[in-house]
């Protein structure tokens, strides 16, 4: 559902922030704000079936980070996770949010674990869903071929490409690894997702790359346990962080672990909706 229709609670707008401007979703309710953080590439707009579940009366809201969907680029040419938390902030401290609990998938995850680490005074519960273990080899593979910038060209190639990087992310991990021991079994999400998702990867055409680097380059093994706040992991079973996820779990002291329904699932949306808001409270 778009969040432009009319039966959508969700509304959009802008924020002034030392470095331009962030965009950001939300639906207005009472209680305890909940911020919710994308994954990469993309925006908040992949998030919107996630806030309209998780309203249910309180206020959520979805910035896009930045350099992604509508907010002006990162101030910084290579910022890591802890610049992105601290630029989330910036969002966040405009919004005239104070204390709020926090999710945050693949990408989000780091930056909403490093937030809970700077300012654990305001992060009443952490959601981390899937985060990932990047080392050696696989690394160096991920860091000079996983998120290629999509320069525009005059004959319109660069738009193919950027349409099968996400086409193949379904199908593949690593995307670039077509092969059968890459092979996913997700399945390619409906077309109209996939154009809705395609739209905006264009908008950070050639700022994206900068969110994956960071998070492929976050020490998880030394910062995740210095998360002071509680904590909830999670990760669909078909999620290709899913094992490093439970991995991960614990090395947090006190976090709690969810192993969720395949998102393919058709009981995926209702399991994720439920363990969610029950850690909440």
């Amino acid at each position: 559902m778009s969040s432009n229709s009319p039966a959508s609670p969700v509304r959009r707008g802008f924020v002034d922030v030392p470095f331009g401007q962030v965009h950001y979703r939300e639906v207005q309710g009472t209680g305890r704000p909940l911020v919710l953080l994308h994954a990469s590439p993309g925006s908040s707009r992949q998030l919107v079936p996630l806030i309209e579940q998780l309203a249910s009366g309180r206020r959520v809201i979805a910035p896009d980070t930045a350099g992604f969907g509508d907010s002006s680029p990162h101030p910084l040419a290579a910022p890591d996770a802890r610049d992105f938390a601290a630029t989330t902030l910036a969002a966040l401290d405009a919004l005239g949010l104070e204390e709020f609990d926090l999710y945050g998938s693949h990408t989000g995850a780091c930056i909403a674990a490093e937030i809970a680490i700077a300012q654990p005074g305001r992060v009443a519960h952490l959601v981390l869903d899937g985060v990932g273990l990047f080392e050696g080899a696989f690394l160096e593979s991920l860091m000079a071929n996983y998120a290629p910038a999509f320069t525009p060209d005059l004959d319109g190639a660069y738009l193919s490409r950027a349409f099968q990087f996400l086409r193949d992310q379904c199908s593949f991990w690593p995307w670039y690894n077509r092969t059968r021991e890459g092979r996913r079994e997700a399945g390619i999400m409906p077309a109209p997702a996939l154009h809705a998702w395609l739209l905006e990867l264009l908008k950070a055409n050639e700022t994206y790359p900068l969110g994956y680097h960071a998070a492929f380059t976050w020490p998880v093994r030394e910062r995740l346990p210095m998360v002071p706040v509680p904590t909830l992991m999670m990760a669909a079973s078909d999620d290709p962080l899913a094992a490093n996820t439970a991995e991960l779990a614990p090395t947090l002291s006190g976090a709690r672990y969810e192993s969720l329904p395949a998102a393919s699932d058709p009981a995926f949306a209702a399991r994720r909706k439920a363990v969610v808001e029950s850690f909440l409270g």
